[in-house]
């Protein structure tokens, strides 16, 4: 579970590759399956499922158009080593793309960046050799940790987009969401339900871009 007050304010096997979307009953396109690989932000902490930010997601992507399945993979308290060590696992729901949303343990806990760093270019990697378009959300480290630890835990995930520009790269997950008491729970750490719509709206356009890049999407 994230335990931090405010953030920075910085402006199995796996299948050889996504699945071509199938044509159920109706005529009507079958929505693409998308997984969140996540933290408690993606399991929704605090929220019920409805009111989570996969399911958010979902429905604005719904509503523009865009028939999407956004598989919430979220486990409190993950670090991007534990997302990537159940990554496969995660996969064996076989989704067409891949939304990437790990760090914020990372920086709580005062992780080297450079581990950070290689556990995600890693998920990046073999996502990549799976033929999974991928969704990179970025995070902000906590200030009590310094500033240069701040400015190298965001360097991360700028640097991640720079050697993997196949990715979506949308740099801070909870941008215009963190810090803002009236968008959080009592904890100021997690979303509430208006703080998770927030983040999905904000989300969207990354949303779209990436399920442009499914093959029949």
């Amino acid at each position: 579970m994230l335990r931090f007050t405010v953030f920075l304010p910085l402006g199995l096997a796996l299948p050889a590759a996504a699945h071509a979307q199938g044509q159920p009953a109706g005529g009507q396109p079958a929505p693409v399956s998308v997984l969140m690989l996540g933290d408690s932000i993606t399991a929704g902490y605090g929220l019920a499922q409805g009111e989570a930010l996969p399911a958010r997601l979902e429905a604005r992507a719904r509503a523009a158009g865009r028939p999407v399945r956004i598989i919430a993979a979220g486990v409190s308290g993950d670090t991007t080593a534990g997302g990537r060590a159940r990554l496969d696992w995660a996969l064996a729901d076989r989704p067409q793309a891949v939304i990437v949303a790990l760090g914020g343990n990372d920086g709580l806990r005062g992780i080297p960046p450079a581990e950070t760093y290689a556990n995600l270019a890693d998920i990046l990697a073999r996502l990549k050799a799976a033929g999974l378009p991928v969704l990179l959300a970025g995070m902000l480290a906590p200030p009590n940790l310094g500033a240069e630890y701040g400015r190298d835990f965001a360097a991360t995930f700028h640097r991640l987009a720079g050697a993997h520009p196949e990715a979506v790269f949308y740099p801070f997950l909870l941008e215009g969401v963190a810090g803002d008491p009236a968008l959080n729970q009592a904890d100021r750490i997690h979303p509430n339900p208006q703080g998770a719509e927030e983040v999905a709206r904000r989300m969207l356009p990354a949303l779209q871009e990436l399920l442009s890049k499914v093959q029949g999407g």
